[in-house]
């Protein structure tokens, strides 16, 4: 886990909300929950995969074509 921090600046609304729904849970504190929130959402984003391959999105144009949908 990193050594070094900083400090980042939410709305003291968003803040006391998270607060309210950390209590009693692992995440223990406001700042814990949002390092966990944001290290998921950083990962999903590194290894979301594309939606399709380039030879799918081949495949797909060409059945497209055939079937009158695109030139």
């Amino acid at each position: 886990m990193d050594k070094e921090f900083t400090t980042v600046s939410i709305p003291t609304s968003l803040y006391k909300k998270i607060e309210e729904a950390v209590k009693g849970t692992e995440a223990g504190s406001v700042a814990n929950y949002i390092t966990k929130v944001l290290r998921e959402s950083l990962s999903k984003q590194e290894t979301a995969p594309e939606v399709f391959s380039k030879e799918d999105e081949e495949k797909i144009k060409e059945r497209l074509k055939a079937l009158g949908y695109i030139d």
